[in-house]
């Protein structure tokens, strides 16, 4: 009987992240003993072996050029021996081992326009979503209005003088492909008008069934019009999502009235309190392209409100918890609007997703 060849390793997946580590990292894996941050931009982890690891971090564009990314590479060969990564919120950070090559490379980013910042508290890179420039159901365009909130808020980027913290995230439309529901400060883009049905087209671009099964809510109907088959849309079950749109061109959901809505208080991390939910601060500012002046100096008031009242340490939403939202409001001086009454039949269920339960003193002794 003839002996069974030999299993072949699996090539499925992608290779495993240790061969990717630098070798001070392979060397010291799980035996780091402290951090420090000695300047806006750059981290230092001490292991315990006494080894030192120098990460330097800069702010890069969300969409990079080849142009940028072989820079990039070239820095990293020149400084970092060749390491480098990118952050979730699309920093770029360069991996040394040489503290004496910080400085250089330091310099050298920001000769090349790339700015060293972003740690600690302060406000680090925008995470954001695709905005006009490619995504077909953009509410707003996200390239733009980061643009110019970071040119406004840079100050923060390269220091440490916030009292906290503070993550900005921006998503072009309710969809979310950013991190709005859990920033401290975030920016979505709202439609305000159901698609606009082209019956004209839509019979020869879309299929009726898989159009009406996009909807999740079931706002988009099988009907008839001048004797062909189309659908319809009922306005008051639609949330703009824009599925139906994705699967038949004839749906565009685009309109000059779309414009973001604000909100504050969201966080991933659980320092200090448990992470939370963004809530609604301001309900709609317009898209005024290419500048955005409206939603820059609503976002910015936010933050210079935050960084004069709250204590160090304090996360944004750790601020409002304690100061209150009527106090939040005053402070803004954001109208308070219907709008932010939450009224969606299951709200109560959204009010404590958590398991991390505090006695208040007003339940009593039997609380």
């Amino acid at each position: 009987m003839a002996a069974r060849p030999p299993k072949r390793k699996a090539s499925i997946g992608p290779p495993h992240y240790q061969k990717f580590l630098p070798p001070i990292i392979q060397r010291n894996y799980g035996k780091w003993v402290r951090h420090e941050i000695p300047r806006p931009g750059v981290l230092v982890h001490v292991a315990q072996s006494g080894e030192k690891l120098y990460t330097v971090r800069a702010g890069s564009p969300r969409l990079l050029s080849t142009q940028t990314i072989r820079l990039f590479a070239a820095l990293a060969d020149e400084f970092s021996d060749g390491f480098l990564r990118f952050t979730s919120r699309n920093n770029v950070e360069f991996l040394l081992s040489d503290g004496a090559r910080v400085a250089p490379l330091i310099e050298r980013l920001e000769r090349e326009g790339y700015p060293v910042g972003g740690t600690g508290p302060s406000i680090t890179s925008i995470v954001h979503t695709q905005g006009w420039v490619h995504c077909h159901t953009a509410a707003s365009d996200a390239s733009g209005v980061v643009k110019s909130l970071m040119d406004e808020l840079y100050p923060y980027f390269g220091s440490m003088q916030l009292p906290a913290r503070v993550r900005i995230a921006f998503a072009c439309c309710l969809n979310m492909c950013g991190a709005v529901h859990c920033s401290d400060i975030a920016i979505l883009g709202l439609h305000r008008k159901p698609p606009k049905i082209d019956h004209t087209t839509l019979f020869k671009t879309c299929e009726i069934p898989s159009t009406v099964a996009s909807c999740p809510t079931g706002a988009v109907r099988p009907t008839m019009v001048d004797g062909r088959e189309s659908v319809e849309v009922i306005e008051e079950q639609c949330v703009f999502c824009g599925n139906c749109y994705t699967v038949c061109p004839s749906m565009p959901l685009n309109d000059p009235g779309d414009g973001v809505s604000i909100w504050v208080g969201g966080k991933v991390s659980n320092a200090r309190s448990e992470p939370t939910f963004s809530k609604l601060a301001i309900p709609f500012l317009p898209n005024n392209p290419p500048r955005w002046p409206e939603v820059t100096a609503a976002v910015k008031n936010i933050v210079e409100t935050y960084a004069k009242h709250a204590r160090n340490f304090e996360r944004m939403g750790e601020w409002i918890q304690r100061i209150g939202w009527p106090r939040f409001f005053r402070l803004t001086g954001i109208r308070f609007t219907y709008a932010h009454i939450d009224d969606f039949t299951h709200a109560g269920e959204t009010f404590k997703r958590s398991l991390q339960l505090k006695r208040s003193p007003a339940w009593g002794a039997g609380g």
